[in-house]
């Protein structure tokens, strides 16, 4: 284990800054820091980039400019910027997304995360952030580089921790909302009445029968996940259903484009709830979806540059 790196992909962190928001100096000087020391001497995470989407909060995708993720842990969780209403975009606080659903304010800035590895001071929801006990600890040394840059008043970050809005209950509030959303949405009770034939048989209320969805241009592909994805009656009748909630997707929120994949999961009493991936080059019929088809949406519906996937970039 102490001979391995710490993973670092500065790219992935630059596409995953809010559109207008540059990766912060410090954050590329700690990157460079870090690179080529022991994994885990500073803390159990690699450096890369991730959207809100693939991160532990339901329903993710349109929270993408409200979050610079740019630290995973290796149990899921997720750390980065907030971008809350008030908050100051040059400098926000870093949370944390916890994938057992600890949702947590970890410092007032940066630097002041940052500060909090070289002291250890985080409790057992985030002790990965710790270093790792079967290797060389090396915080000392980071404390020591961390006072020589130049990255501002920690003191008067503390003083400034009071007066943060409250992160586990803007997680909190989202998730219920959107559950109350997809649960009241016409596309989604029409879809679940079209479906009733795949009801899940179990009694307890977490059982649910997955489907997935794959679009791309002209190409379509739904499959119902049962011991593997398996081809359904209904696919072909939801495919128009499918497609008028993509376009309404695309026109509430223009800038993340149409997503190309989406997972769902239907519940005993018929509610639907979703996942939306819009990066993931998805296969239809046994082969990767044609980029010509991929490019057609993205002509019809433009992304910021760093939200185009890699797979689609210059072609």
């Amino acid at each position: 284990m102490s001979d391995t790196p710490y993973p670092i992909d500065l790219d992935s962190i630059r596409g995953a800054f809010p559109p207008g928001i540059e990766v912060p100096s410090l954050l590329v000087d700690f990157a460079d820091w870090l690179k080529g020391r022991p994994w885990g001497s500073v803390g159990c995470f690699s450096l890369q980039g991730q959207f809100s989407d693939q991160a532990p909060i339901f329903d993710g995708s349109p929270l993408r400019d409200r979050f610079s993720l740019f630290m995973r842990l290796p149990d899921g969780s997720a750390v980065g910027g907030w971008y809350g209403a008030g908050l100051d975009r040059d400098n926000p606080p870093i949370v944390g997304l916890g994938s057992e659903g600890d949702h947590e304010l970890l410092a007032p800035s940066l630097d002041g995360l940052l500060a909090k590895l070289t002291s250890q001071q985080f409790d057992k929801a985030w002790s990965d952030l710790k270093p790792h006990e079967e290797v060389a600890c090396q915080t000392v040394e980071l404390a020591q580089w961390l006072a020589g840059q130049a990255a501002g008043d920690k003191a008067a970050c503390d003083d400034g921790a009071a007066e943060l809005p409250d992160f586990r209950g803007f997680v909190e509030k989202w998730s219920r909302d959107r559950e109350e959303y997809w649960a009241n949405h016409r596309l989604m009770a029409e879809l679940g009445w079209r479906l009733a034939a795949h009801l899940p048989k179990g009694k307890d209320a977490w059982d649910k029968t997955h489907f997935e969805v794959a679009i791309v241009g002209q190409q379509y592909e739904a499959r119902v996940l049962s011991r593997g994805p398996q081809p359904f009656a209904e696919a072909a009748s939801i495919e128009s259903l499918l497609r008028d909630l993509r376009e309404e997707m695309r026109k509430a929120q223009p800038e993340l484009g149409l997503w190309f994949a989406m997972r769902f999961g239907l519940y005993a009493d018929g509610r639907v709830m979703p996942n939306f991936a819009y990066d993931l080059r998805p296969t239809i019929d046994g082969e990767p979806a044609l980029l010509a088809e991929a490019k057609a949406d993205l002509a019809r519906a433009p992304r910021p540059e760093r939200w185009v996937p890699k797979w689609l970039e210059g072609y």
